[in-house]
């Protein structure tokens, strides 16, 4: 081969990657992940005395971790050639590799209250990766609907800003808290009208999540790939938290009766906003 050319090397064709995650029972589309750091960051933004600005910057960190993860597993791939500062010296000096699809259009959805941080930063994260112009971020306003003994119902849709198709997108729903399911659903549901196309994939990103959340998502929305940097299921009995998550799901428990995740970190919409209403 002519020393003009720049061949490509076999080791980046294919770049196959696979975050470290945790084994469970809980189905493909279900990623828990094995990260140290991660979780210890996790368990000082839960800590009791963590509070601002310390607690948007962890947020902000642990997100900006777990949409790399995301984007790394997820998105499509192309093949590019990159010319480095060494083409001023050799023709060689071309970069080919298997790399994120830049042009990969991508939406993510602001969930009041406590998912605008994230989502917020999940912004934030794509626009440095991803070709801006194909980066959208809407905003869905949402609360828990509770009976009359506090107990969480679902989530009732107040109010939304929605900038159009998300046919063919990746659609990102980045909540904090993955305690039942019910937001997830409504934002699922929001998008499932007709009106909006179909997505490419619809990934749920929380920091933590419990067996209840995910009992219902892989129920009730099968396609919906979940990434959560812990799941909680502190309330299951000590003979059920010594097997591997999921092995006993029916017994796993993470929720109080009104629906706060144990251990948690309490309702980290209030802690972000500081306002506790």
């Amino acid at each position: 081969m002519s020393s003009s050319s720049s061949p490509p090397d076999v080791q980046f064709r294919s770049v196959p990657y696979r975050p470290s995650q945790f084994a469970h029972h809980y189905g493909e589309n279900v990623h828990i992940l094995a990260d140290p750091l991660s979780l210890t960051m996790l368990g000082k933004l839960c800590q009791k005395g963590t509070v601002q600005p310390e607690v948007n910057r962890l947020v902000i960190e642990l997100y900006r971790s777990l949409i790399h993860e995301v984007v790394a597993a997820e998105f499509p791939r192309e093949s590019i050639a990159i010319p480095t500062r060494m083409i001023d010296v050799t023709p060689r000096g071309v970069w080919h590799g298997d790399a994120i699809a830049r042009s990969t259009p991508s939406v993510v959805v602001a969930v009041a209250r406590a998912g605008l941080l994230p989502s917020q930063a999940t912004f934030d994260f794509l626009n440095q990766v991803l070709k801006p112009e194909g980066i959208r971020q809407d905003h869905l306003a949402l609360a828990r609907t509770v009976d009359d003994k506090g107990g969480v119902t679902g989530a009732g849709l107040y109010g939304s800003k929605i900038g159009g198709t998300v046919d063919r997108a990746m659609l990102m729903i980045p909540d904090p808290m993955g305690a039942t399911g019910a937001t997830v659903s409504k934002v699922i549901e929001q998008y499932a009208t007709g009106t909006y196309g179909k997505p490419a994939k619809v990934i749920a990103v929380h920091l933590i999540i419990t067996p209840e959340y995910l009992r219902h998502v892989t129920r009730v929305h099968a396609d919906v790939v979940v990434y959560a940097l812990r799941l909680d299921r502190g309330l299951s009995s000590a003979d059920v938290l010594a097997t591997t998550p999921g092995q006993r799901w029916d017994e796993e428990k993470g929720l109080t009766e009104h629906h706060y995740i144990v251990p948690g970190g309490g309702g980290l919409g209030e802690v972000i906003n500081n306002s506790f209403v």
